[in-house]
């Protein structure tokens, strides 16, 4: 799922195999982000890794894009924040620029990713204080 979204939305194919790609997720996300998975009856649906200040990782399948479930896992983000969120997504992924926007999200910089060989973005929120 987390392969198959990826490579959707930005619009590559991931050379990493699999092995590769699940020992990072074990050794590296996981220790350092709270996961929260979503299911539905068919399964995985999504995933995001947080922290209290960054969205790591944030992937929904391929073919529930659409129904709130990235929604809903930012949502919780948000509410285990410090009040402040800082994450990176690739320039031409648009469907994730418009989604993090939507959310709140502003562009603050943008960058190189040295391991995709492509321009990054990074989008920040910050909760709204009391009007």
């Amino acid at each position: 799922m987390w392969r198959a979204s990826f490579e959707w939305a930005v619009g590559v194919t991931d050379p990493h195999p699999v092995q590769e790609q699940t020992a990072y997720l074990l050794d590296h996300v996981v220790p350092s982000h709270r996961v929260v998975v979503a299911l539905d009856d068919s399964g995985l649906v999504g995933f995001m890794a947080s922290t209290e200040d960054s969205v790591g990782q944030l992937y929904v399948r391929v073919d529930r894009v659409g129904r709130g479930i990235g929604s809903g896992l930012l949502h919780l983000a948000k509410q285990q924040s410090s009040g402040n969120l800082w994450l990176y997504t690739f320039a031409r992924n648009n469907r994730a620029l418009a989604f993090y926007t939507r959310h709140g999200f502003a562009e603050v910089a943008h960058g190189f990713e040295p391991t995709w060989q492509l321009e990054d973005v990074r989008m920040e929120w910050t909760r709204p204080g009391p009007a």
